[in-house]
């Protein structure tokens, strides 16, 4: 199974989106790049995200993934705040992140690699949604 340094480079990203409290759907397409720097790597993805009938929009997030104890990979937002770490070693790592008053779980798939994928399930008063993010490179 891969190791920090193993997700390094440009990665054709597709991600498919399902607003089970709306009913709706949606897709972005685009590329997330891993590129080393200070003790890990910064995570930087964009593309298009097409959300039901509206127009496409430019879409981007950054984060900042690092080696944590035990082969673990801690994911934290771009601020430096935490988010969830997984153990890339599993194969199908698991993570949670409790964001007052919604729920993100996470589950990846690191089994096919150097393809994998990583499916957030979002749960809330407001928040019913599935994402599911394939990469390939």
């Amino acid at each position: 199974m891969p190791a920090l340094r193993d997700f390094a480079g440009r990665w054709q990203l597709t991600r498919c989106i399902l607003d089970r409290r709306a009913g709706a759907e949606g897709r972005f397409e685009g590329t997330a790049t891993l590129t080393p720097g200070g003790a890990g790597l910064a995570y930087a993805e964009t593309g298009l995200l097409t959300l039901g009938t509206a127009p496409p929009m430019t879409a981007e997030r950054r984060y900042f993934w690092a080696e944590a104890p035990g082969g673990l990979i801690a994911v934290r937002f771009a601020d430096g705040r935490p988010f969830h770490g997984f153990d890339p070693a599993t194969g199908t790592p698991a993570a949670s992140h409790w964001c007052d008053p919604d729920d993100y779980r996470v589950a990846y798939d690191l089994t096919r690699w150097p393809e994998w994928q990583a499916t957030w399930d979002v749960t809330g008063p407001r928040k019913d949604y599935r994402m599911e993010s394939f990469y390939r490179r």
